[in-house]
């Protein structure tokens, strides 16, 4: 990628941030009403004067210019301010729980990315048949489901029912080494298996969508002229065109697992950044509540960066040299 269109990326993803971060310091002023009083005085048995002591010591009292200025004071130092709740720093509360959710996104993204990739792929193939027909359907009906209906389903057959997995927690309290993380996969099994079930039909159907279009290139008939085998014209030749476009949509299944996140994080009690956001709803938690949508914000752009740079180092027909390169050799002058 050119400096110059980095540069570009990179004030097009600054200018994403500053909005994200300004609807965020808005968010309490939003909602109406004083916060301080939401939080402290709901019930009366607060003196005003200590709810005037509390609203100064958040800054409240001062016009909102003065508050927004020390927001950004603040957001430079990295300090979110400090949980109502918990009555800890929101940067400490949200490094103890980010790990748990980075470890359950990472595996279901990767997961939904293999598995719908092949189905989609192996759809195409058999496109026109039987089979065809019916993965899509089956795919389209598991896409519509609420991802908390398929994380309800799962623990009534697995956990129930079955009593294979857990169906809460992400870990014993009591547990070290070898056991405490064997302990850790079965607790991530069934929170992994609903985020799969509930994003995979978007890679599959570009995987299919793709793959059709591929298997219908001049290369692939070249390809089965010279009696090369079908699987291997599949698995060698189309399969590694196809998977360009399904590696962009990545990122956009990065913003759909976040929003499944708080659901099943909070089906399954799992001590994630999406329960931690979702108790701080039912809390009133702002500050708490500010700084999770901050950093989800800030991982859905910089998943969207990645993809950006990224993407230029699997296809080379985009790189900025090959494209003049191309234009040389058809006797273009290319403009310096």
């Amino acid at each position: 990628m050119r400096p110059g269109r980095l540069l570009a990326r990179a004030g097009q993803y600054a200018l994403v941030l500053w909005v994200a971060a300004t609807l965020n310091f808005a968010l309490p002023h939003l909602s109406g009403g004083d916060p301080v009083v939401y939080l402290y005085g709901e019930n009366g048995d607060l003196a005003p004067e200590l709810l005037e002591e509390i609203r100064a010591s958040y800054g409240l009292d001062r016009s909102i210019l003065e508050q927004y200025g020390a927001f950004w004071a603040d957001l430079v130092r990295g300090d979110l301010g400090t949980s109502v709740e918990f009555n800890r720093p929101v940067v400490d509360i949200l490094l103890d729980y980010l790990p748990w959710t980075v470890a359950l996104a990472a595996v279901s993204i990767l997961l939904a990315f293999v598995i719908g990739t092949l189905l989609g792929a192996w759809a195409a193939w058999r496109r026109g048949t039987r089979r065809d027909a019916g993965s899509v359907i089956g795919v389209l009906l598991l896409d519509a489901m609420p991802s908390f209906w398929i994380g309800m389903i799962l623990v009534a057959v697995f956990a129930v029912q079955l009593g294979i997995f857990p169906s809460y927690g992400a870990a014993a309290i009591d547990g070290d080494g070898l056991g405490w993380l064997a302990d850790v996969a079965a607790r991530m099994v069934l929170p992994v298996a609903t985020l799969v079930l509930a994003t995979l039909g978007g890679f599959f159907l570009l995987a299919r969508a793709t793959m059709t279009t591929v298997l219908d290139e001049p290369f692939v008939r070249l390809a089965r002229a010279k009696g090369l085998s079908e699987r291997r014209i599949v698995i060698t030749h189309a399969l590694r065109n196809a998977l360009l476009p399904v590696y962009t949509n990545v990122t956009l299944a990065v913003g759909t697992l976040v929003s499944g996140a708080v659901v099943v994080e909070t089906v399954f009690a799992y001590p994630g950044i999406g329960r931690l956001i979702f108790n701080a709803v039912t809390a009133r938690d702002y500050p708490l509540l500010q700084g999770g949508f901050l950093l989800i914000t800030v991982g859905i752009v910089a998943a969207n960066l990645l993809a950006d740079l990224t993407y230029p180092l699997l296809d080379p027909r985009v790189r900025p040299e090959r494209r003049e390169s191309a234009v040389t050799t058809t006797g273009t002058a290319v403009p310096s």
